[in-house]
């Protein structure tokens, strides 16, 4: 297989791999949607209470099935159910539903309060006052309500949505100033398991023609991987056994990144800008990492080899992921612009892993998760968020909402070293060696969680530009890469 052929069969692969997943995911949370109404079938929101000081309370806008929409349709498209009490218990309320303009027209004049949104956790409505001098006529006798009820106690009405724009209203009966009511509301609809049956077979067939191709076009550009070794690691190709001096021991997965003694000032400014290309390839790259390290956790657990050809482009994709990130985030050491490439260049960046030539089956079903837990709160530490947080008073009602922000350790010790090199013209050199200790633990970490090495990540710093190399202590064999 060709390159060009496989990379268009990984492109077309994940394209209806993620549309696959997503109808799926779509087709699983409808199933459970409709497995879940209760209340007659409906689904129902809090019965909150609220009041206004003028003579109707109206909602926004309700754009059923949109305007241009045949008024009868071929199929249920769903009930809406409201229900209302007045919160005077010797009052009655109103509540209807109208087409829009027949509200504006029966309110024309009228002191009126817009619902413009609700606001949860805690619950808070949004008004929009709309003021008028006008008295408006009983509600109950107006001609332009498609459903509507009114009365003491609870009022319930019942609509099956239709094409158009509608407005719901509540109101006194007896259309005095002044409205305080509890309301609910509730849907239900014949269209949901339907419409999660077909989201679910649409998913699945997506799925079955997008993953095998996928995983198809990463063999053929495994296949096509590794090309010279770069200076920068002075190491062999992935796959290749490794020349090294008696006693001497080298970790199987190696990171390294070389500082650009020419960097500018100001470059890293404007770095995350023009690596948007690149965010947006590795976006579907990481997808397609994942898939077929699913495929590769079966191959181990049932033969104990990863494919090779899916290894040599996994590898690729964190070679890849690495460039980009010495380039922008994680160590901002070069201003030269990453290649679009999973194989190996001369880029100042560079990873590389040792292709093994077996794996424990028993580990692969403990090691992504349950033996990388104290590794995991460590990289956890170092790129994860430390956040900080504040109060604020939310809009005009007062509310006291939280607000929160912050950098990961990686991020501020790279924001700090990029801020020197601002203000000095120089990165500093002992804190890009400690950079570069921390990035080569979070990869060391990602993959031995990713099925692709058995030797334990070290729970050790190894800093510098370049991969170190380790003396072998007395008394100890090395066996198939295990110390």
């Amino acid at each position: 297989m060709t390159k060009p052929a496989s990379i268009v069969m990984l492109v077309v692969g994940i394209t209806l791999s993620i549309f696959g997943f997503a109808l799926t995911a779509g087709g699983a949370a409808a199933a459970l949607l409709a497995s879940g109404q209760g209340d007659e079938g409906y689904f129902t929101s809090r019965t909150e209470r609220y009041t206004v000081a003028s003579y109707a309370l109206v909602s926004p806008q309700l754009d059923a099935i949109g305007e241009g929409t045949a008024e009868r349709l071929p199929f249920d498209v769903g009930t809406l159910r409201l229900r209302a009490t007045s919160a005077d218990p010797d009052g009655s309320v109103f509540i209807g539903i109208a087409p829009q303009g027949d509200v504006d027209a029966y309110l024309k004049g009228v002191h009126h309060t817009e619902l413009q949104e609700v606001k949860f956790q805690p619950f808070r409505p949004v008004y929009r006052d709309i003021p008028g001098s006008s008295t408006p006529a009983l509600p109950a006798g107006q001609p332009l309500w498609v459903a509507s009820a009114s009365g003491p106690g609870q009022q319930e009405l019942t609509w099956n949505i239709s094409a158009g724009n509608w407005t719901v209203v509540v109101m006194n009966a007896d259309a005095r100033e002044g409205v305080s009511a509890d309301l609910q509301a509730g849907f239900r609809s014949e269209l949901i398991k339907p419409a999660a049956t077909g989201l679910l077979l649409s998913g699945t067939l997506a799925l079955v023609l997008g993953v095998p191709l996928l995983v198809a076009g990463a063999i053929g550009l495994g296949r096509h991987g590794g090309a010279t070794a770069p200076a920068v690691l002075q190491a062999p190709l992935v796959g290749e056994q490794r020349q090294e001096p008696a006693g001497i021991i080298g970790h199987p997965v190696r990171l390294g990144g070389h500082l650009d003694p020419a960097l500018t000032r100001w470059m890293w400014l404007v770095k995350w800008f023009l690596a948007i290309p690149h965010f947006f390839v590795l976006f579907f790259l990481w997808f397609a990492f994942a898939v077929t390290t699913v495929v590769a956790w079966f191959a181990i657990l049932f033969t104990g080899h990863y494919p090779q050809s899916l290894f040599h482009f996994n590898v690729g994709v964190l070679r890849w992921n690495w460039r980009v990130a010495f380039y922008v985030y994680a160590a901002g050491g070069t201003d030269q612009y990453p290649p679009f490439t999973l194989g190996r260049t001369n880029y100042p960046a560079d990873l590389d892993i040792d292709y093994p030539p077996r794996l424990s089956r028993g580990l692969v079903l403990i090691k992504s998760w349950f033996l990388l837990i104290p590794h995991l709160l460590i990289v956890g530490a170092i790129t994860g968020t430390a956040t900080w947080a504040w109060r604020t008073n939310d809009g005009p009602a007062g509310v006291v909402g939280d607000r929160g922000g912050g950098l990961s350790l990686l991020a501020l010790l790279v924001l700090i070293a990029l801020v020197i090199l601002l203000f000095t013209g120089r990165y500093p050199q002992p804190l890009f060696a400690f950079i570069m200790g921390l990035n080569r633990w979070v990869y060391r970490v990602l993959a031995y969680g990713a099925l692709m090495r058995d030797e334990y990540p070290p729970f050790r710093l190894d800093q510098g530009p370049d991969e170190p190399d380790f003396v072998e202590p007395p008394g100890r064999n090395r066996r198939d890469g295990h110390l």
